[in-house]
């Protein structure tokens, strides 16, 4: 049995904004089991847990802005806990918490507080990696320092096949690398070439300090249109015991729609029975 479809709705982020509902049974229409949200939009999330119920669409995740979770763990997480999120995923560290800076132990411990308290909740805590955390610290990766330190009933990895690609590994093969500890997996799909310049994260809206553009050589795509082996992936997904695969554009190629792309990304799932 294939694993179930959600989608990270930060792909379509302009959409939520401006018809947050609507968007969401949208995702519905196109074949989407599910959803992880990126932003609530200031709903009620008591009327989001009866939408989802409505619509018949699993609201199985959502990334929260690591420092909000920081400041008030149960405060922020009971919302995602009564929408009936079974998943909070920490997004994105801003540079000073990253790994090589004078940050990152503080981090460390952080996210750490924040598992916890979300284990109180019933909820799992999932990192979400980019690039950055494939640097060195000593002989292991920073990604994997993390969840060494933290055990797993605290911390599970939310791995996003691009970045661990962009990253220099193999995505399938650092999948299986935590198998059961790898209950949800985003598909990201990309096309590069050449030196990007450094400017990656300028093309999601996060100034990132590179001196050069990097859209003619790096750019995001529908899943199954850019550079990743997504069949490869894909069993490496089962293999490792996952519960879920998200789809996430973080920005369309140019001359693409969010939505048309979180389209093609679906239909190209279901040519492989997904």
């Amino acid at each position: 049995m294939k694993l179930p479809v959600a989608v990270q709705l930060y792909s379509v982020r302009d959409e939520m904004e401006k018809d947050f509902y609507g968007t969401i049974e949208k995702m519905k229409e196109l074949g989407y089991d599910g959803v992880e949200f990126a932003g609530l939009f200031g709903q009620n999330p008591s009327e989001i847990k009866a939408f989802c119920e409505k619509t018949e669409i699993v609201p199985i995740s959502a990334h929260v802005p690591y420092y909000d979770m920081l400041a008030d763990p149960e405060g922020v997480l009971s919302d995602y806990a009564e929408i009936g999120c079974k998943y909070v995923a920490v997004p994105y560290l801003t540079e000073e918490c990253r790994p090589g800076t004078d940050g990152f132990d503080a981090t460390v411990e952080g996210i750490r507080k924040i598992g916890e308290a979300a284990k109180k909740l019933g909820i799992q805590l999932l990192y979400h990696n980019h690039d950055f955390e494939f640097v060195k610290l000593g002989d292991e990766y920073a990604l994997d320092v993390l969840y060494s330190t933290i055990p797993a009933d605290l911390l599970k990895t939310e791995i996003d096949t691009c970045w661990v690609n962009v990253g220099g590994e193999n995505p399938a093969e650092y999948i299986e690398k935590y198998t059961g500890r790898a209950p949800v997996v985003h598909l990201k799909d990309f096309r590069m070439s050449g030196k990007t310049g450094g400017k990656l994260y300028n093309l999601i809206g996060i100034d990132d300090g590179g001196e050069e553009e990097a859209e003619e050589a790096f750019s995001f795509m529908p899943v199954g249109y850019g550079a990743q082996d997504m069949p490869e992936i894909l069993s490496a997904c089962e293999k490792a015991g996952a519960e879920w695969v998200v789809v996430e554009i973080d920005s369309p190629p140019k001359g693409e729609t969010p939505l048309n792309s979180v389209k093609l990304s679906r239909e190209y799932l279901k040519t492989l029975n997904w």
